[in-house]
């Protein structure tokens, strides 16, 4: 077993921004990613390409501590019609990387799984980790057969896992990107002066989670010995905010009109979907600080500032 943090998933807007502050705190990084990723910290070692088989992964987790699995290649809107996609993009890696560590006793894992994806609509109850999940979509359900199989890792090979189930996540290096994240999409029409397409009628309540928030989890969590077992960890803010509450923050914060054409809702949508951070608080000592109309500002700012 090494000393580093493998992080797969490197390149992306969570990764890049755990990356940094691991990196900040002293920790040897092993930054993975399907395309170039730079980085400033010395103690960052980049490795990209695809990371698919056992043998792609065994260099890399025999030198680490510990696996942070962040890569994923879809989300409930994408994966729509397309569940081999989802089997071959998501569950095949990470279960490839399981096969792997089983050779590598004392390497633990963190996955970043979704909340949103995978709990029922609570209209109003906030969802905690011991309720039940009820995927709506091809992406969640392969979010819940990772869990399931990081389980079985855990129960045949002694293994140490925590699953993070996130809220939406926003925040500064949040790029637009068809289908992922409905703040950066709303933020680039607002730039552009387009129309925002709405599925559903704006009523539709989701939990949205600062980014800073979100890495302040992650990194208490491996600053900490993981417990036998796999566990699972909501993060999130803890309070819900509608579409139409959202669009009236962003319009406040831009000081600009956001344009919407509403139109029918889909069914891997959910009505209502609030998380309960209790337990993160409980064994973390963590709970979301960034309201936000402040995590919108600082995300309209940094948007400005990159596209001057």
């Amino acid at each position: 077993m090494g000393d580093s943090i493998l992080i797969t998933g490197a390149g992306g807007f969570i990764g890049r921004q755990l990356v940094r502050t691991l990196a900040q705190r002293g920790e040897r990084v092993i930054a993975a990613s399907r395309s170039p990723a730079e980085f400033d910290e010395a103690n960052v070692e980049p490795v990209e390409g695809m990371l698919r088989e056992p043998e792609d992964f065994a260099p890399w987790v025999a030198r680490s501590r510990v696996v942070v699995y962040l890569a994923s290649t879809s989300t409930p809107g994408t994966s729509a019609g397309h569940p081999i996609d989802d089997v071959t993009g998501n569950l095949l890696p990470l279960t490839a990387l399981l096969q792997t560590m089983q050779n590598h006793p004392g390497v633990d894992l963190l996955y970043l799984s979704s909340g949103g994806a995978l709990y029922a609509p609570n209209d109003g109850e906030a969802t905690s980790e011991r309720m039940p999940v009820c995927p709506r979509s091809y992406h969640g359900a392969g979010k819940i057969a990772a869990e399931y199989f990081i389980s079985a890792w855990c129960n045949q090979y002694s293994g140490r896992a925590t699953i993070v189930r996130p809220s939406n996540v926003y925040g500064p290096g949040q790029l637009e990107r068809a289908g992922f994240g409905i703040v950066p999409t709303a933020m680039g029409k607002i730039r552009r002066n387009e129309v925002l397409r709405v599925w559903g009628d704006g009523s539709a309540i989701r939990d949205y989670l600062y980014i800073d928030d979100l890495i302040r989890l992650v990194a208490a969590i491996l600053a900490k010995p993981m417990p036998p077992g796999a566990r699972v960890v909501n993060a999130c803010s803890g309070i819900g905010t509608s579409l139409k509450d959202l669009f009236e923050a962003l319009q406040e914060v831009t000081r600009a009109a956001l344009l919407c054409r509403y139109e029918t809702g889909r069914s891997v949508d959910a009505s209502s979907i609030v998380m309960d951070p209790s337990f993160a608080l409980q064994e973390f000592g963590f709970s979301a600080t960034t309201p936000l109309r402040e995590g919108l500002k600082q995300t309209w700012i940094w948007l400005n500032s990159i596209m001057r």
